[in-house]
């Protein structure tokens, strides 16, 4: 409905073609009026007064042959008309006799049609045009020089050219006008569309998003082979918690933890795939990646980024009375799984099957309250890196064979006196301290919380 409303607003001005040759038939005028004032007062001689039903037509059969032509080259014939009219011009000057007023009007007329088509790169070449007009007119005609302009001819020379620069002028602004109304509605259209894509982000993973509106993935039913590393982690005890609260509450605390742990996903490269509850799968490898050794290292440390944060969210939930304590487990495995688009023409899901993706869910079941369990294949790639207990083999669902296992302890770099944090949890105390994470200009506000619960602890026990 915008652009028909637009379109009303502006009813009155002519379209950019016809504004075009309402302009050249001003100018043509201007020039005929002054011949015909000149041969009135007998300052032209008859040999000339040709031009003046020259001067009336040419503009109607210039519109006609730019309408033929301009669709298939609009520029090049914009660009053809404003030099021949410069021909003209300078054809015109040499014609009069080189007559001061007449002349200079003519040549004002040209130079600022040049500067409204195509700006002073087109007013110098207009202008060079006219001259090798004159030039070339002169040389075959070889007109009588008028010094003086009769006072008629110069009016009536003025008052049209006048006539054609303030109606172009006026021309020229409603056209701004009508741009920057034109801008206007295309800038809020942007928004409006830039809205709306970042609502619909908020249903894909941010890579998945990326890709579709840059192009680099179609949208359509298509899928392809890829060696992925995929994650599973659940809360261990979300079902038994979520018959003691309240809907409200348990929300809440859903929202929390997903919004939380989907910052540690992306913060590491992830590609979120679903939420199922409190169960959030993850893919590393796809849409874009770094290599099979990087994606199941970064997924991995995801999954110590994970737990480690758990600790700081069950001292939030313990502070809104929720004193169970929340742990996840979480399963690794790496593999070539299928990705890509599945479902219908008209609904479509971005996802991942495959055995591997179903050994990754059967490791999350497995594995105890902060466990992380990963196979031997995500241990290969990442045992460099991440000090990983060998926990024998289990027998899995939907395998024939036993399936090795190892449990993810840490990373290597913070094991030992090297650690760069601190853990203790007893009763009425939690402490997670993660040295790395603090910034240099906290230091002494965390220095000052510990002194401060250390004297508070001293004087309950001297008491």
């Amino acid at each position: 409905m915008k652009p028909v409303h637009f379109e009303r607003r502006h009813t009155d001005l002519p379209s950019l073609p016809l504004r075009e040759y309402y302009s050249r038939v001003l100018a043509y005028i201007a020039t005929a009026a002054s011949i015909a004032a000149g041969t009135y007062v007998q300052y032209f001689g008859y040999d000339i007064l040709w031009l003046v039903p020259y001067a009336l037509l040419y503009p109607h059969l210039a519109h006609h042959l730019s309408q033929r032509f301009k669709g298939e080259h609009p520029r090049q014939t914009n660009l053809v008309l404003l030099f021949i009219d410069a021909l003209h011009a300078g054809a015109g000057v040499a014609l009069l006799g080189f007559s001061v007023v007449p002349s200079s009007m003519s040549l004002l007329i040209l130079s600022f049609t040049a500067l409204i088509v195509g700006g002073l790169r087109h007013l110098g070449l207009s202008l060079l045009i006219a001259v090798s007009g004159l030039v070339l007119t002169s040389v075959v005609v070889q007109p009588e020089l008028k010094a003086t302009t009769p006072t008629l001819v110069a009016l009536v020379s003025v008052l049209f050219t006048t006539l054609y620069i303030g109606i172009t002028a006026y021309f020229m602004h409603q056209q701004g006008i009508r741009l920057g109304v034109a801008r206007s509605e295309i800038k809020r259209e942007q928004e409006k569309a830039a809205r709306l894509a970042r609502n619909l982000a908020k249903y894909l993973s941010p890579q998945v998003w990326e890709s579709i509106f840059s192009g680099k993935k179609s949208v359509r039913l298509e899928t392809q082979r890829k060696k992925l590393t995929v994650f599973f982690s659940d809360i261990k005890g979300f079902t038994e918690l979520s018959e003691e609260l309240e809907a409200e509450a348990l929300t809440d605390l859903l929202n929390t933890y997903l919004n939380e742990m989907s910052k540690i996903t992306l913060k590491y490269g992830g590609t979120i795939d679903k939420f199922i509850g409190d169960c959030v799968m993850v893919f590393f490898g796809d849409p874009t990646s770094q290599g099979a050794k990087k994606d199941a290292v970064n997924a991995v440390s995801m999954a110590i980024a994970m737990r480690k944060h758990m600790k700081v969210l069950r001292q939030q939930w313990r502070a809104q009375g929720i004193t169970k304590p929340l742990e996840i487990r979480m399963g690794l495995n790496t593999g070539y799984c299928t990705v890509g688009n599945f479902g219908a023409d008209t609904r479509m899901d971005y996802t991942i099957i495959g055995r591997d993706v179903n050994l990754a869910s059967r490791l999350e079941n497995a594995a105890e309250s902060g466990e992380i369990l990963i196979s031997h294949e995500t241990y290969s790639l990442v045992k460099d890196v991440i000090m990983c207990r060998d926990k024998g083999q289990i027998s899995v669902k939907g395998f024939t064979r036993p399936v090795q296992i190892y449990q993810v302890v840490d990373f290597r770099r913070d094991l030992g006196s090297t650690s760069s944090y601190v853990e203790h949890e007893l009763p009425g105390f939690s402490m997670y301290l993660d040295t790395n994470g603090i910034q240099n200009f906290d230091k002494e506000r965390v220095i000052q919380a510990l002194n401060l619960a250390a004297e508070k602890l001293r004087d309950k026990v001297i008491l």
